[in-house]
């Protein structure tokens, strides 16, 4: 049996694209909270494969969609390099910021066994997944997950991890070269448990000059993927340089992802002209119309659909879903992209 999904990332063009949703994988769905509220932490829910499996096929089970996606985290790779990650309630993430003397004392060899657990997670998913449905697995990208690692947070301009790559050259290249390595590691340990298709999630791709976006953002991302198939995994690779504007293009070009994934921003007519022939694109409906419903989202739903065509292509968000999604206008969203009557409240 295919793998609708997996028809789209061959090259095939689907009539009614395959769906799922980044973030689906809990937050907005009462099932999903009834978990969260088991786990001592955020880091301990996605170390623990029951809890972490449960949730990742809940979405599955509610909507049917084509695809399930890893519950885990981008910033579990820097708890394999020998650093603390904390969440805090309202705040998000929370490091000890890293300088470029701690870099040299990064634990990047076993890296990716120190956070095994995952895998362990992703056996469980695809053991509990009909054979028709995907299971993504994913790592952050490498220059998204370094501005945590040197901000300690989220930040709205990533100016003090910009200025870390200007000021600090050789100390950012030992710190992405470490993030590349463990990355495309627990990239690898996924496969081989039973991911399907990987992702590579560059968060915070915008922002950045094109000299900085091709050493930040193309150059480590073309390692990531280099090793991956020099280990002989031979599985699809999503690439989202959300954010990214123009620089995107070069990215589709030159990382050799399989696919490419567009943020909300990104006109869907005029980026596929853009891309190699060919290329799957997933995207991207406005998580915000997904939140507001009724007539608009129906708009936006329509607008995306129309805009894809011309190619393969992975019915998706820009962003994520948020936590007061409301769980109709999923579904509604579901059922308007499989050609059936949605119901629009």
């Amino acid at each position: 049996m295919t793998q609708p999904l997996l028809d789209v990332l061959s090259g095939h063009t689907a009539d009614h694209p395959p769906i799922w949703f980044m973030r689906q994988a809990g937050r907005h769905l009462p099932e999903y909270l009834e978990v969260r509220a088991s786990a001592k932490d955020f880091i301990d829910f996605c170390f623990s494969p029951d809890k972490a499996a449960e949730v990742t096929l809940q979405p599955i089970r509610r909507y049917d969609m084509d695809a399930a996606i890893l519950f885990a985290d981008i910033l579990l790779v820097p708890i394999g390099l020998g650093r603390e990650v904390k969440f805090e309630k309202g705040v998000g993430p929370i490091l000890e910021p890293l300088t470029a003397k701690d870099i040299s004392g990064l634990t990047v060899e076993g890296a990716s066994d120190r956070i095994s657990s995952v895998y362990e997670t992703v056996a469980k998913v695809r053991a509990g997944l009909d054979n028709k449905k995907t299971l993504i697995g994913f790592c952050g990208g490498p220059w998204t997950v370094a501005t945590y690692m040197i901000e300690g947070r989220g930040s709205p301009t990533k100016e003090v991890a910009k200025r870390f790559a200007y000021e600090n050259p050789q100390a950012m290249s030992d710190l992405l070269e470490a993030l590349v390595h463990s990355s495309a590691e627990y990239l690898i340990g996924q496969a081989k448990a039973g991911a399907d298709v990987l992702k590579i999630f560059e968060s915070w791709a915008e922002g950045l000059s094109p000299q900085l976006f091709e050493r930040l953002v193309i150059k480590p991302t073309q390692d990531i993927v280099s090793r991956v198939r020099a280990a002989g995994v031979t599985k699809p690779i999503i690439g989202f340089p959300r954010g990214a504007g123009l620089n995107a293009i070069r990215y589709a070009h030159e990382t050799d992802i399989t696919a490419i994934a567009a943020g909300t921003q990104m006109p869907m007519d005029d980026f596929r002209a853009t891309l190699p022939e060919g290329m799957p694109v997933q995207g991207n409906l406005d998580p915000l119309a997904l939140r507001i419903g009724g007539s608009a989202l129906y708009r936006a739903v329509e607008r995306v659909l129309q805009d894809a065509q011309g190619g393969p292509h992975i019915f998706n968000l820009g962003h994520g879903v948020t936590p007061d999604v409301k769980i109709e206008n999923v579904q509604a969203v579901v059922d308007h992209v499989r050609g059936k009557e949605p119901n629009y409240v």
